[in-house]
C-alpha cells in the first residue's frame, strides 16, 4: 500500500460547517464557468524555491562574470564572511530537448524526454523572499495566509466527480513546508474545500481500518443512529448550523473507508508502470510514490492533488543539493506526464511545476569558499505546465541575460492564478465568496489572463 498527513477524522472534518457549507462539503461535480480541456490539475511545489538559473533558463553570461565582485542593494546585500557578493555560475551543464529545443539541465534527463509536451514560463514575479510569505503567496494569493489555497477554489468551483474521496487532497513530503497547513487551507471557504493531506509513511491515514470486530454494518448502524440523535439535537437547536455539516463529515469518513484503500494501493499497478515512475528506487522511491498515487487519484475523479518535494533552499553548495534533488524528481515527474499522456489524461490534466520563488544569480562567500550557492530571489523564476490546455513544447517569457529579473512577458502571481484558474473553465472574477463584507477570489484584485500559455 502507499506510504504517503492527518488522521480519517481531521480529513472527514475538513467537511464541517453551517447548512450552506455543508451541502458543499460532499461537493457534488459542478459545470465549469466555460469550457475548458483541463479537468484536474496536479501541482508539484519545489518548496525552498528552485533556481531557474540551474535547471531550466540557462545563463552563458554568468560563466563570463563567475567570481566576478557584485554590487547588491536589499536583504542579501551583506554576505554571510566578506561582505562581499559575487556573481556564480552554474555548476552544470544545459542541453536542448525534443524539436522544440527546449533547454533543460543535464540532470533533468528524463524530464528532457517530455519536451516537446511542456510550456516554460519564464516572466513569473513573486513579492516576497521570505519562504513562509512566499509559499502562502503562491498557493493562496495572500502572503499572510488564512485565505483559501488554490486547491480549496477548484474545489469550491468545479467540486468533485468522486462523492467517497475529498476533491483536493495533498501529498507532503515527511516534514511540511513552511508555513504548515494553512498552505492548503479552505480559508473562509465551506470546510469541504480544504486539502486533505495524506502521511508520507505508514497507513496514507490514521483509523482508516475500523477497530477490529467491527463490521461495515456495525459501523453503518452507528452512523444512523448517530445521525438521529444529531437530527432531534439539530431540530431544538437551529442555530447550531455546524451540525449537518458535522454528520456529512462522518459520512464521508465511511464512504472513504471503502474508497481510499483502493486508490492508494500502489501494489495493483502493473511492475512495469511502477518502474517507469521509479517506484523502489533508493533516490526516486518517495517521490515516485506519490506522483504515482496523484495519477490514481486524479483518475478517480479528484479534482486537485499537490505534491510537495522540500530541500530546494540551496544556499550553499548548490552543485550537490540541486543534483540531489533533481534526482530525486526526474524521473518520477517524466513518469507522470507519461503515463498521463499515454492514458489520454494529460489533455484534461493541467500539471503545473515550480517553486515559492527562483534564486538570484550572486551569492556571498560561503563555507570558507568551497561551495557556492544562491539566495532568494522573487523577481526572476521559472514555472512550467503541461497538458490541460496549455501550448505544449514553447517558452513563454523571459529573464534578464544575468537570470536576475523577469522582463517579457512579466506577470505577477495573481495573473497566473487567473490564467490556472481559466485553464480549469473558470473565471476569477466569477468565482468569489462574501465574506467579511465583500466579495473575495483567489486573485484578491483581479488580472487577465496569460493568453501567450493558452494552446
Amino acid at each position: 500500500m502507499f506510504q504517503s498527513g492527518a488522521g480519517l477524522g481531521s480529513v472527514a472534518l475538513s467537511a464541517l460547517l453551517h447548512q450552506e457549507q455543508a451541502r458543499a462539503a460532499a461537493l457534488p461535480a459542478r459545470p465549469p464557468h466555460h469550457p475548458a480541456k483541463a479537468k484536474a490539475c496536479i501541482f508539484l511545489l519545489m518548496e525552498g524555491g528552485p533556481s531557474h538559473i540551474d535547471t531550466f533558463d540557462p545563463k552563458p553570461k554568468l560563466a563570463q562574470l563567475h567570481m566576478s565582485e557584485f554590487s547588491r542593494q536589499d536583504r542579501f546585500a551583506s554576505a554571510m564572511e566578506s561582505g562581499r557578493r559575487y556573481f556564480v555560475a552554474s555548476p552544470f551543464r544545459f542541453r536542448k530537448a525534443g524539436q522544440s529545443g527546449l533547454d533543460f539541465c543535464e540532470h533533468f534527463e528524463q524530464l528532457a524526454g517530455c519536451a516537446d509536451d511542456i510550456c516554460f514560463y519564464r516572466g513569473a514575479v513573486g513579492e516576497s523572499t521570505n519562504h513562509p510569505t512566499a509559499l502562502y503567496h503562491f498557493n493562496t494569493g495572500n502572503p499572510f495566509g488564512g485565505d483559501p489555497a488554490m486547491g480549496a477554489w477548484i474545489s469550491y468551483g468545479l467540486g468533485t466527480e468522486n462523492e467517497n474521496l475529498p476533491a483536493f487532497v495533498v501529498l507532503p513530503d515527511v516534514v511540511y513546508p513552511q508555513g504548515g497547513a494553512g498552505n492548503w487551507s479552505n480559508g473562509f471557504l465551506p470546510a469541504g474545500c480544504q486539502g486533505a493531506p495524506l502521511r508520507s509513511r505508514g497507513s496514507p491515514l490514521l483509523d482508516l481500518e475500523p477497530p477490529p470486530g467491527i463490521t461495515a454494518g456495525q459501523q453503518r448502524e452507528s452512523l444512523d443512529f448517530l445521525r438521529e440523535l444529531n437530527r432531534r439535537h439539530q431540530e431544538r437547536h437551529t442555530g447550531h448550523q455546524d451540525l449537518a455539516a458535522r454528520m456529512e463529515s462522518y459520512e464521508l469518513a465511511f464512504r472513504m473507508q471503502t474508497e481510499l484503500p483502493l486508490a492508494v494501493d500502489l501494489e495493483k499497478e502493473p511492475e512495469e508502470t511502477r518502474q517507469l515512475y521509479g517506484v523502489g528506487e533508493k533516490q526516486t522511491d518517495a517521490f515516485a510514490r506519490r506522483c504515482l498515487l496523484a495519477r490514481r487519484l486524479v483518475e478517480r475523479g479528484v479534482r486537485f492533488v499537490q505534491i510537495y518535494s522540500s530541500g530546494w533552499d540551496s544556499h550553499d553548495d548548490i552543485e550537490t543539493a540541486h543534483r540531489n534533488r533533481m534526482w530525486a524528481v526526474d524521473k518520477p515527474i517524466a513518469g507522470l506526464l507519461k503515463d498521463l499522456k499515454r492514458r489520454g489524461m494529460l489533455e484534461s490534466t493541467l500539471v503545473i511545476w515550480g517553486g515559492e520563488f527562483g534564486r538570484s544569480p550572486d551569492n556571498g562567500i560561503r563555507r570558507g569558499g568551497k561551495a557556492y550557492g544562491r539566495d532568494h530571489n522573487a523577481a526572476g523564476m521559472t514555472i512550467w505546465m503541461a497538458g490541460g490546455g496549455v501550448k505544449a513544447g514553447r517558452i513563454v517569457g523571459a529573464t534578464d541575460e544575468l537570470g536576475q529579473k523577469a522582463v517579457e512577458v512579466a506577470r505577477p502571481i495573481k495573473v497566473l492564478h487567473v490564467t490556472f484558474l481559466h485553464l480549469m473553465g473558470l473565471h476569477d472574477a466569477r468565482l468569489t465568496y462574501f465574506h467579511a463584507g465583500r466579495f473575495k477570489q483567489l486573485s484578491q484584485t483581479g488580472g487577465a489572463v496569460i493568453r501567450e500559455l493558452l494552446a
